[in-house]
């Protein structure tokens, strides 16, 4: 047990969420437990983790959560296992709920240049109607950025999804690439614009858009004669649109520019391979199946959790890099898009994602009128730096 990276979880405590400033010691090293001198309260190790405060052996809870991340069956798992299907299908909603915790602190509280940005939406199967999983991810890293799930396909559900986007958007020359839908355009358009400063006039500041912004659209119409494919830009300029392909599809990396220009179409397939992704670990987004999703608490969960393992836990080919040795030898370094992204510098086991500590919003000195007392300006002193 080592207490310098740990951190207090207590939302009362000044010192919450910091690691290695000495507040935090070892209280029993049989129960694993730690202990805050600020505040004076006891935790144990695996506060704020799946494993808290579960009877069952951490490594079998590890082991049925990534079965089922990676498309195990649930009935197989309990078949196999022997444990009951509630509790089951508890540890799934823990992590799905720890999932996103994780993902909401690591990816969308980062600023990213995201260059090209694809979004799509999947339909899953309820009972006595459909559910709609809108997601968006980072083409140039394959980094998950999120989604949103919502009972109707409609400008609410894609009003999110771009929220999303535009928190983790840095002022950057930015491609999006959308189906045919026609809410993507009027809410990318709305939701990437800054205020204007109105240098003490009254009103609301005028909003501005973001320069070299592009949105293209890939709109797909099924003839008799077979599949037809139109690609347009809806905003920005050509040539923008074909430098940001090139960059964010690595089509600069090729071995010649014939092989660059046939890489660099508008295109929505990086959506598409992760929507087929999901599918392949989640039943019932199937488009042929049997099962369905009674819960859209339950979906929102395995979205989370396959993402994060998506992100955090699985090397994916393209990404690798080559490592010279000698003039001849060389070697690959695989990636997952979260060290792609440079928000991890490994690749994660199951173990660690499920064991990741999501620190708490740090102490900030309550508002009150007059002024602070004593024991609040040594706080202040001590901790809110």
């Amino acid at each position: 047990m080592n207490p310098q990276g740990v951190f207090c979880p207590n939302i009362e405590c000044a010192a919450r969420g910091r690691e290695g400033c000495g507040n935090i010691g070892v209280h029993s090293r049989k129960e694993e437990r730690y202990v805050c001198r600020e505040c004076g309260k006891t935790f144990s190790a695996s506060a704020g983790t799946v494993l808290y405060r579960l009877r069952t052996e951490g490594e079998q809870v590890t082991l049925v959560v990534t079965l089922l991340a990676n498309g195990c069956p649930l009935a197989a798992i309990v078949k196999a296992f022997g444990y009951d299907e509630r509790t089951v299908k508890g540890w799934w909603q823990r992590a799905g709920e720890h999932c996103q915790r994780v993902h909401e602190h690591l990816v969308e509280g980062r600023q990213l240049e995201l260059k090209q940005v694809q979004a799509d939406e999947i339909k899953a199967k309820v009972q006595g109607g459909s559910l709609w999983m809108a997601m968006a991810m980072m083409v140039c890293t394959r980094l998950w950025l999120g989604g949103v799930i919502s009972p109707k396909r409609d400008y609410a559900l894609i009003e999110q999804l771009v929220a999303k986007v535009r928190q983790m958007a840095l002022c950057r020359p930015l491609l999006l690439a959308v189906d045919g839908l026609v809410s993507y355009v009027g809410a990318f358009q709305a939701a990437f614009r800054s205020p204007l400063p109105n240098h003490g006039r009254r009103g609301r500041p005028r909003l501005v858009s973001w320069p070299d912004i592009a949105i293209v659209q890939v709109v797909k119409h099924r003839t008799a004669s077979g599949l037809e494919i139109a690609r347009r830009i809806v905003q920005g300029d050509p040539a923008l649109v074909t430098q940001l392909l090139h960059r964010s599809q690595d089509g600069a990396a090729r071995d010649t520019d014939k092989e660059a220009d046939k890489e660099a179409v508008i295109n929505t397939a990086y959506i598409e391979r992760l929507n087929a992704t999901f599918r392949q670990r989640l039943a019932c987004l199937a488009r042929r199946t049997r099962h369905l999703v009674h819960q859209q608490a339950t979906l929102t969960a395995a979205m989370y959790v396959v993402g994060c393992f998506y992100n955090f836990c699985v090397e994916h080919q393209s990404l690798r890099l080559c490592l010279s040795i000698t003039e001849r030898r060389y070697r690959w370094v695989q990636r997952t898009p979260a060290m792609a992204a440079r928000l991890t510098d490994h690749c994660w086991t199951p173990a660690e994602l499920l064991t990741f500590h999501v620190p708490p919003p740090r102490w900030t000195p309550p508002k009150r009128r007059g002024p602070p007392s004593k024991r609040t300006q040594a706080l202040i002193l001590k901790w809110a730096s």
